[in-house]
């Protein structure tokens, strides 16, 4: 089963909203990770999710972003809105860092109880942990471990008969003028299995790295995952970046030189790139010579990888 990871910024949950019902269709859980303080973005993705009948898992405690330091509105205004007090399709996401101590889970089962998911994020008293989840007893739904924070087997090995989930950041995130034409993304989809785990994620095209906002761009770079066959069928991604990189301006004619080399690629004959729906619209773009922004173009770049898995793991896309 496939994890995909969410911050809430607002392409991410646009495109949660737009392609809800391909998601639940998928069997994918998407892990949300609210970040903004206005909340309306946050709720209209979720209501077009509980529409579908989707399960996912919503962080309550973010660990970046606006909520940082104070989630009290998230749980007034998201998790007490109707829209979830009368949903049971979903859990609860409990962050666990390098920094919390028993006592941030201990005092979380106290307070509540509901069906939760715990997300392994550098956490270091795993042993002590699976003790008192084996003494409370909490509604644990499954444990998301963040591959190099809790990803060794040892550290796993503690919640052994619990459904486990292996996440991977397969993002390497450069200056966009020095991605390469193509590097490795990630192969758990391959083994997860082998690593005794019931189902894998990624943090798609963006990476684990939260940014509230970049700077200009001097160059400007489309990213797209495929299917290696050189590599035993590992997910790889190609970098299209502009020729021009050395100031900030005319993004748009710079997003129409990466643009231009995404579509020579995609219309090779024996082009690895899938046509997604996702890869047709920046086809159309490429036609029209539009430019639709940064975000946007981000936002299609997550559409496709969530396509690319959706092929891989139903042949349905």
């Amino acid at each position: 089963m496939y994890y995909p990871f969410f911050r809430g910024k607002q392409f991410e949950l646009l495109l949660l909203k737009e392609i809800a019902e391909k998601i639940a269709e998928w069997n994918f859980v998407p892990i949300i990770e609210p970040v903004k303080s206005n909340f309306s973005a946050l709720l209209r993705a979720l209501e077009a999710l509980i529409e579908h009948d989707c399960h996912f898992i919503l962080i309550c405690n973010p660990q970046v972003g606006e909520l940082e330091k104070d989630n009290s509105a998230l749980w007034s205004d998201v998790f007490k809105n109707e829209l979830l007090s009368e949903y049971t399709n979903f859990a609860v996401g409990l962050n666990l860092t390098a920094s919390d101590r028993l006592a941030t889970a201990e005092n979380f089962f106290n307070d509540h109880s509901v069906p939760t998911a715990i997300i392994h994020w550098g956490f270091s008293e795993g042993k002590v942990l699976s003790e008192l989840i084996r003494v409370e007893t909490p509604n644990i739904t499954e444990h998301i471990f963040v591959e190099h924070k809790n990803s060794t087997t040892l550290y796993r090995k503690h919640f052994t008969g619990t459904k486990r989930v292996i996440v991977k950041d397969g993002f390497n995130v450069q200056k966009n003028i020095d991605y390469p034409p193509a590097e490795p993304f990630s192969e758990l989809y391959l083994i997860y299995e082998d690593l005794s785990c019931d189902g894998f994620g990624d943090f798609l095209i963006v990476g684990s790295d939260y940014q509230e906002g970049g700077g200009p761009a001097y160059a400007i770079a489309i990213h797209l995952t495929y299917i290696d066959s050189a590599a035993d069928n590992a997910i790889a991604i190609k970098h299209y970046v502009s020729d021009r990189g050395d100031t900030p301006k005319d993004p748009a004619g710079k997003y129409l030189e990466a643009l231009e080399k995404l579509d020579r690629d995609v219309r090779e004959r024996n082009s690895l790139i899938l046509q997604t729906d996702a890869v047709k619209e920046y086809l159309h773009f490429f036609h029209a010579q539009h430019f639709p922004g940064l975000g946007y173009t981000k936002k299609l770049s997550m559409q496709h990888h969530l396509e690319l898995m959706a092929h891989l793991l139903t042949k349905e896309a």
